[in-house]
């Protein structure tokens, strides 16, 4: 198995995104580049030791899974890929236990939006494509999933070695990398990136730019309790998270969107993170959120700041 994107720029052919095929692969490999990563070429040899199998059957509608005879060495070989932060995947009979159980994410966002079905979509900020694949089960005719993280894009490639379906992609870039393409996307999709962001109404407009007028934006952060105009910043870290610098409440929020030029913005989920959701687990070895938290009062972070919350908005653009 190998990174291989000559089916995607198939696929583009005849499409808003043709452009791209002549702009990507030079973005491509400057993302996958061995000096970026000192790992890279490590998991690149996992990836190209996966065994050819036989498939009896995928599912991404209601989770992640292949059917079909277990493999020796597999798990293995795949946990060359450690750490493993979204899924969960069941692999030839293989559970991969990320650290987050993404699942509940897709769970709580899902119902919320407009039908996926023949939808062109970017998903920014993915990780793995775990949310790709199950855009892909809810219809999506084309789901692009970008991220600037090598091992990523790595672990995409290996669960794409035994789903195979064509739909989903991850592309090693950044938003600030992908070249543009106006009016391109149905949905596009930013989940926990935002606080990432010093300047969050540029992102929020870098997202608008790839949407078709009438398509839908759906954000999902970090917030806090608060009125409008209300925003935490940290100043160091948060959760022991470096690089936090914008959580809004969400009024806050909202009133951002509508800044941007977004229309029926609606918070369609608030949800407190808790260890059931994000833990340490064999297939993510390092600290997570019990360690985030101060043991004294779990409510607050071990900086002292609100706990985690999460917000889900929808807007159109």
């Amino acid at each position: 198995m190998t990174i291989d994107y000559t089916e995607f720029y198939r696929l583009l052919k005849g499409t808003p995104l043709e452009p791209w095929t002549g702009l990507l692969p030079e973005c491509i490999a400057h993302g996958l580049s061995h000096g970026r990563h000192g790992n890279l070429p490590r998991w690149e040899e996992a990836l190209a030791r996966l065994p050819e199998t036989d498939v009896a059957g995928v599912a991404l509608e209601s989770e992640v899974r292949v059917e079909g005879p277990g493999i020796d060495g597999l798990a293995e070989l795949l946990m060359q890929l450690h750490p493993w932060r979204k899924g969960p995947f069941h692999i030839h009979g293989l559970h991969i236990d990320t650290e987050w159980r993404s699942d509940w994410k897709w769970g709580r966002v899902l119902p919320h939006l407009a039908p996926l079905a023949g939808r062109t979509v970017l998903d920014v900020g993915c990780g793995n494509g775990y949310h790709c694949w199950r855009m892909a089960g809810a219809g999506a005719k084309l789901a692009v999933g970008i991220d600037p993280t090598p091992l990523y894009v790595c672990q995409f490639f290996a669960m794409k070695r035994f789903i195979r379906d064509p739909r989903a992609w991850v592309l090693p870039l950044a938003l600030e990398e992908l070249p543009a393409a106006p009016a391109a996307f149905d949905t596009v999709f930013s989940m926990g990136v935002l606080y990432h962001r010093k300047e969050p109404l540029d992102h929020i407009r870098a997202l608008q730019s790839y949407l078709r007028p009438g398509g839908q934006m759906v954000l999902e952060t970090l917030v806090v309790d608060g009125p409008e105009g209300h925003v935490l910043d940290p100043k160091g870290r948060y959760a022991k998270m470096r690089n936090v610098w914008n959580i809004p409440s969400v009024p806050t929020l909202e009133q951002w969107l509508r800044h941007c030029g977004a229309t029926d913005v609606r918070t369609v989920d608030v949800t407190a993170t808790t260890s059931a959701e994000q833990r340490a687990t064999e297939w993510m070895a390092f600290e997570s959120l019990p360690d985030f938290l101060d043991p004294a009062d779990p409510a607050r972070t071990v900086e002292g700041h609100p706990a985690p919350k999460r917000a889900v908005i929808i807007a159109t653009a």
